[in-house]
Protein backbone atom coordinates (compact mmCIF):
# COMPACT_ATOMS: atom_id res chain seq x y z
CA UNK A 1 0.00 0.00 0.00
CA UNK A 2 2.90 2.32 0.78
CA UNK A 3 4.26 1.82 -2.77
CA UNK A 4 0.93 2.95 -4.27
CA UNK A 5 0.89 6.08 -2.10
CA UNK A 6 4.52 6.83 -2.99
CA UNK A 7 3.72 6.34 -6.69
CA UNK A 8 0.78 8.76 -6.45
CA UNK A 9 3.01 11.27 -4.67
CA UNK A 10 5.61 11.03 -7.45
CA UNK A 11 2.91 11.46 -10.12
CA UNK A 12 1.53 14.46 -8.25
CA UNK A 13 4.99 16.00 -8.06
CA UNK A 14 5.61 15.43 -11.77
CA UNK A 15 2.23 16.95 -12.67
CA UNK A 16 2.88 20.01 -10.52
CA UNK A 17 6.38 20.39 -11.96
CA UNK A 18 4.97 20.20 -15.51
CA UNK A 19 2.37 22.88 -14.76
CA UNK A 20 4.98 25.18 -13.20
CA UNK A 21 7.43 24.53 -16.05
CA UNK A 22 4.78 25.16 -18.72
CA UNK A 23 3.64 28.36 -17.01
CA UNK A 24 7.22 29.60 -16.71
CA UNK A 25 7.89 28.87 -20.38
CA UNK A 26 4.71 30.63 -21.47
CA UNK A 27 5.55 33.65 -19.31
CA UNK A 28 9.09 33.92 -20.64
CA UNK A 29 8.02 33.41 -24.28
CA UNK A 30 4.83 35.53 -24.11
CA UNK A 31 6.07 38.10 -26.65
CA UNK A 32 6.87 35.48 -29.28
CA UNK A 33 3.64 33.61 -28.59
CA UNK A 34 1.55 36.80 -28.96
CA UNK A 35 3.25 37.68 -32.26
CA UNK A 36 2.71 34.15 -33.54
CA UNK A 37 -1.01 34.30 -32.74
CA UNK A 38 -1.32 37.77 -34.33
CA UNK A 39 0.33 36.49 -37.51
CA UNK A 40 -1.95 33.46 -37.72
CA UNK A 41 -5.10 35.50 -37.05
CA UNK A 42 -4.12 38.09 -39.66
CA UNK A 43 -3.40 35.37 -42.21
CA UNK A 44 -6.70 33.56 -41.65
CA UNK A 45 -8.72 36.78 -41.54
CA UNK A 46 -7.16 37.97 -44.81
CA UNK A 47 -7.92 34.65 -46.48
CA UNK A 48 -11.51 34.69 -45.24
CA UNK A 49 -12.11 38.26 -46.41
CA UNK A 50 -10.45 37.66 -49.76
CA UNK A 51 -12.59 34.58 -50.32
CA UNK A 52 -15.88 36.19 -49.27
CA UNK A 53 -15.46 39.65 -50.83
CA UNK A 54 -16.25 38.87 -54.50
CA UNK A 55 -19.52 37.16 -53.58
CA UNK A 56 -20.53 39.99 -51.27
CA UNK A 57 -19.84 42.61 -53.93
CA UNK A 58 -21.82 40.73 -56.59
CA UNK A 59 -24.74 40.28 -54.20
CA UNK A 60 -24.76 44.00 -53.34
CA UNK A 61 -24.73 45.25 -56.93
CA UNK A 62 -28.16 46.11 -58.32
CA UNK A 63 -29.21 44.74 -61.68
CA UNK A 64 -28.83 47.25 -64.49
CA UNK A 65 -32.06 48.08 -66.37
CA UNK A 66 -32.48 46.72 -69.90
CA UNK A 67 -34.39 49.79 -71.17
CA UNK A 68 -34.32 53.38 -69.96
CA UNK A 69 -36.85 56.19 -70.34
CA UNK A 70 -36.55 59.46 -72.25
CA UNK A 71 -34.78 62.65 -71.26
CA UNK A 72 -36.12 64.72 -68.39
CA UNK A 73 -36.44 68.35 -69.50
CA UNK A 74 -34.53 70.91 -67.45
CA UNK A 75 -36.69 73.41 -65.60
CA UNK A 76 -36.66 76.96 -66.95
CA UNK A 77 -35.84 79.53 -64.32
CA UNK A 78 -35.53 82.62 -66.49
CA UNK A 79 -32.47 84.65 -67.36
CA UNK A 80 -29.52 84.38 -65.02
CA UNK A 81 -28.44 88.05 -65.56
CA UNK A 82 -31.11 90.72 -65.41
CA UNK A 83 -31.42 92.81 -68.57
CA UNK A 84 -31.66 96.65 -68.36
Amino acid sequence: MQKVINGLAVLSFLGTAAIIGGGTYAYLQRGALIESVKTQVTKHATEAITGALPGLIEAAMPALPKVTGGNIPAPTTGPAIPSF
